[in-house]
């Protein structure tokens, strides 16, 4: 499962009661201001934890006046809700993008908008990013420290054998649908296309072609959330969906797959093509025996829109002025520090690590020089084919990105049975099936405030 998805899914299940809380801390440890902090990586994660454990220390002597103490792990479930509800929350957070506008709403996070509008990087960090931080009058409460959009993930050694360019990916759907099929045509068990249809994530995928389209799966009418998709753009993406799995049989038989399903099949070398992030590729080198150079990124089919998610940090509501000064000192610091995109990336080189993937080891947050420069350090360290990922990376600023809707694993789970239906049941009807979603959705959003 990609770290994306499965750190969603935590955050979701995470902000459903909470309660306004924070705690101030102690300000000063012997002299310093010491601050908590989120983000620390476990220690499975040798390399990564290795990284921020040496940052916390280069940090510290860079400014003598602040002492980090770094709490393991992001955002846990089982402990979340307690640390609120108990005032245990830590000084600086990390949050899914998925998580601010609530936050925000039940008052738990600091208003950063003058303390941040001192920080040099801001006004390098792409627009609409800062605005999943910032409320209806504009202020802001976070900053973004890593995002990502959805793309076409595709196997570059199978389109040679279907007679394809692995260098001219697909744009368009009808593109998609046609090197689908000349893939499948290969025999020996291979599919073409593939895409989720449970556990949410059938909802989760539906999301993203809707807004390839240029559609939408919730709207605001008057301060009230409403279902957006039973409508011409609903009906031309699952008429797409069920014409390639049953005129085309591009898709295969096997259905009902989520991530893993999908991303055996791509390392094993039987698919062509599927929808997901960038960190999807690792997952299938480190986890299913597959080889960098067999992969490419496309940027999303159709170019309208994708799927935007990614993460970042906020700051606790009671942290003194001190504390928000020191905690916004580490974010930059750590996160957000242009002049240290060579050091970093230099490590992950070193280290073994991957570097040239479009959103790794350095997040593809910002625009214009200083995306330029951070793109010219990657190239110069990279260790794995950066050139079959350049269809996505030239159409990542390009394409408008959304982020997902409210409530919305319960919203995907009512999407999930229309996905289901439509890749099993030659006979489904769309209408009915986006009717019907359409009132269950509806229902899940009034809730929503």
């Amino acid at each position: 499962m990609s770290n994306h998805w499965s750190r969603t899914m935590l955050a979701l299940t995470v902000l459903g009661g909470l309660v306004a809380c924070g705690s101030p801390g102690v300000d000063q440890a012997g002299g310093k201001v010491q601050i908590t902090v989120t983000g620390q990586p476990p220690l499975t994660q040798q390399f990564e934890r290795a990284v921020f454990d040496r940052d916390v220390a280069e940090f510290e002597k860079a400014h003598p006046d602040i002492d980090i103490v770094p709490h393991e792990g992001f955002m846990d479930p089982k402990t979340f809700s307690a640390k609120l509800a108990g005032g245990q929350l830590e000084d600086v957070y990390y949050v899914y993008f998925t998580d601010p506008a609530q936050l925000i709403a039940r008052h738990q996070a600091a208003d950063l908008t003058t303390a941040a509008g001192n920080l040099p990087a801001v006004k390098d960090i792409r627009p609409e990013l800062l605005d999943t931080f910032r409320d209806a009058a504009g202020r802001l409460y976070g900053l973004p420290t890593a995002n990502y959009t959805m793309g076409l993930v595709y196997n570059r050694k199978l389109f040679r054998q279907a007679g394809l360019d692995p260098d001219r990916p697909p744009t368009t759907w009808d593109e998609v649908r046609s090197a689908a099929r000349r893939i499948a045509a290969l025999g020996n068990g291979i599919t073409g296309y593939a895409d989720y249809s449970k556990n949410n994530q059938g909802g989760w995928h539906l999301t993203a072609w809707l807004y390839s389209m240029g559609g939408d799966v919730a709207r605001q009418d008057n301060g009230k959330w409403r279902a957006d998709f039973d409508n011409d753009k609903g009906r031309a993406a699952l008429n797409r969906l069920h014409a390639m799995r049953w005129d085309d049989n591009s898709m295969g038989s096997k259905q009902l797959l989520q991530d893993v399903d999908v991303q055996r099949m791509m390392g094993a070398g039987q698919l062509g093509m599927y929808l997901a992030a960038p960190d999807n590729v690792p997952v299938l080198v480190k986890q299913f025996n597959g080889k960098y150079e067999d992969y490419g990124i496309a940027g999303m089919p159709g170019g309208r829109g994708t799927l935007l998610g990614g993460e970042g940090y906020m700051v606790n509501p009671k942290a003194s002025p001190a504390k928000i000064k020191a905690g916004l000192t580490w974010i930059q610091w750590k996160y957000l520090n242009p002049d240290r995109f060579e050091q970093h990336v230099k490590q992950y080189a070193e280290g073994n690590q991957p570097v040239g993937l479009p959103a790794e080891p350095t997040p593809d947050i910002w625009q214009g020089a200083v995306r330029d420069r951070q793109l010219a350090v990657k190239k110069k360290y990279a260790n794995v084919p950066a050139e079959n990922y350049q269809s996505y990376v030239d159409t990542a600023n390009r394409i408008k990105g959304s982020v997902e809707p409210p409530a919305a694993q319960q919203v995907y789970a009512a999407l999930d049975s229309v996905m289901q239906a439509v890749l099993t049941d030659r006979e489904a009807n769309i209408d009915q099936l986006l009717s019907s979603a359409s009132a269950k959705v509806d229902g899940v959003l009034a809730q929503v405030k």
